[in-house]
């Protein structure tokens, strides 16, 4: 495959954002799971709690300030390698982002500070307070964030305007309330949930084969799985909501994740596993579930689901379409707006296609003079590569099954066998630390190839999208971003194995102790003069 400017600028944003995307889960999920472990050191004086409360926030802490530092980059490429898209849809994409600074982005990183550094100096209550708004603000930034990426997908709530060339807000509460963004956000947030759960059993697991820190190790692994297994079924139920989503949004890429090549009669079946050939299009040694994914992409047994060859044909109709749209916005264009209300009603009538004009681009200068074969050829463009999309698909399916399975065994053994586990089972949840990541991963990696070729689905195409750099500049900025990255992720690992290895920092008789005198130091009486707390 020859790189050019595109296909550098396409690999280095999905370089720095799969690699962001490793630290996300975890702060996301780990956040909620920190607040609850205090939650309930608050309400029991178990000194314990607390133990297990700033273990595990210490891991959190590491992971936040890495992620926070990989994020960062990501925000700066808008303005670097893709000027034009910053340009023709800054003013939607440009609020959520902004949005998403100053309300989360602060409150996260406020109470983050108040979370660590003010143990000492503030209530327990106080203190809880603390850590429920940093689990909230993880997660609300993750909303706003999602909202962008979810009107990439679904571009709803905004209109182009052929003077100024951009996309223009008009419906707020409509890209808020994007179907698309909502069930992202759930699906991305339970997906977090599950990952902090397989690294709390994993690490907790490891603890236990090697006898050390045994009733943290035990209560921290019935606090994951507990959270896990709701976590767990969230995903796997708000991902058929997403596939739900998709199958009226992006019909092209939930066709491609199927390898359905053909329209096939209502309820179609699930590809359970195949070989795509997208040159010969079709699925060789393909094991169909029958009705699976009629039911999934429509809820009903009577609606079909497209197939590609149709949607490539429909492709076609919608250049077409989109041709006269791009001829009327070059008349008004050129008159600057005086125009008469029949060119503005043309327009306005096949504005919706304007998108699947700009892919003759590729071909020709002027989308009016493109031929038939190169109109057959931009609607060919719309079909992304299949096989990649197959396969993820299918890994992370696989892994949120065994996920499930995962969380309901050790919920099991922890809630009715007396948090007594046998060790293949902890080697087996030592083993499975990376799993999430991987589908996590996956799925971020169906979301966004499957979107291609366009940046905003059906309205602009990732190839006209890029700044004018040269392939020096690309390249040169690329291998900084995967040196700097890489040194991170050393950071990273050696910091986690470091404060894993080491354990918690203080026994529960030094926290005991601790909560003794700051209990009485926040009354006012000498230390020691409280009244003692229980102990396990």
């Amino acid at each position: 495959m020859e790189f050019g400017i595109v296909e550098l600028s396409r690999l280095q944003f999905a370089v720095t954002a799969m690699y962001h995307f490793l630290f996300v889960p975890l702060t996301l999920g780990l956040s909620i799971l920190v607040a609850i472990m205090e939650t309930v050191y608050v309400t029991t004086n178990r000194p314990i709690w607390r133990q297990m409360t700033k273990f595990w926030g210490t891991l959190f802490g590491i992971n936040f300030a890495i992620g926070v530092a990989t994020g960062l980059t990501m925000e700066f490429q808008f303005g670097m390698n893709w000027s034009y898209y910053s340009q023709y849809v800054g003013d939607i994409f440009g609020a959520p982002l902004a949005i998403e600074g100053l309300m989360a982005f602060f409150l996260e990183a406020t109470f983050v500070g108040l979370f660590f550094f003010g143990w000492d100096k503030l209530s327990k209550v106080a203190h809880l307070c603390v850590a429920w708004l940093v689990a909230i603000g993880s997660n609300f930034s993750a909303l706003w964030i999602l909202i962008a990426n979810g009107w990439m997908q679904n571009p709803v709530g905004a209109q182009f305007n052929p003077l100024t060339m951009r996309m223009e807000m008009t419906d707020f509460f409509a890209v808020l309330f994007n179907e698309v963004a909502q069930a992202k956000f759930v699906h991305t947030v339970s997906a977090g949930y599950v990952t902090a759960s397989v690294f709390v059993i994993g690490v907790s697991a490891w603890f236990l084969l090697r006898g050390r820190h045994v009733e943290l190790a035990r209560r921290s692994i019935t606090v994951g799985a507990a959270f896990g297994v709701a976590a767990a079924f969230s995903v796997v139920l708000l991902g058929d909501e997403s596939g739900y989503n998709t199958s009226h949004s992006q019909k092209m890429k939930l066709a491609a994740i199927e390898s359905m090549w053909d329209t096939h009669p209502a309820p179609a079946p699930f590809n359970l596993i195949g070989f795509p050939d997208q040159k010969a299009r079709e699925t060789h040694y393909a094991i169909k579930i029958p009705w699976v994914m009629g039911l999934i992409g429509t809820r009903s047994l009577d609606t079909q689901i497209p197939g590609i060859n149709e949607l490539v044909d429909k492709a076609q109709e919608r250049i077409r379409s989109g041709q006269i749209a791009y001829k009327a916005m070059l008349e008004i264009r050129a008159k600057d707006g005086n125009v008469d209300p029949a060119t503005e009603t043309l327009f306005k009538d096949h504005s919706a296609d304007l998108g699947f004009a700009l892919l003759l681009k590729k071909y020709v200068d002027n989308p009016l003079d493109a031929t038939d074969a190169q109109i057959k050829a931009a609607a060919n463009d719309t079909v992304p590569q299949v096989w990649p999309l197959f396969w993820s698909f299918r890994i992370m399916v696989a892994l949120g099954i065994g996920f499930i399975g995962t969380m309901i065994y050790f919920f099991y053994r922890a809630s009715f066998r007396g948090m007594k586990f046998p060790r293949p089972a902890l080697h087996l949840a030592v083993w499975m630390i990376p799993a999430p990541w991987i589908a996590a991963e996956m799925g971020w990696f169906v979301s966004e190839f499957g979107r291609q070729p366009w940046t905003v689905d059906g309205v602009l195409p990732t190839a006209l999208s890029v700044s004018r750099l040269s392939i020096t500049d690309v390249s040169l900025t690329l291998a900084g971003f995967v040196l700097f990255y890489t040194v991170l992720f050393i950071i990273e690992m050696s910091l986690m194995l470091k404060y894993i290895r080491k354990g918690p920092f203080q026994d529960v008789e030094e926290t005991e102790a601790w909560t003794n005198r700051h209990t009485a130091r926040l009354s006012g009486q000498p230390d020691g003069a409280a009244i003692a707390m229980p102990g396990e």
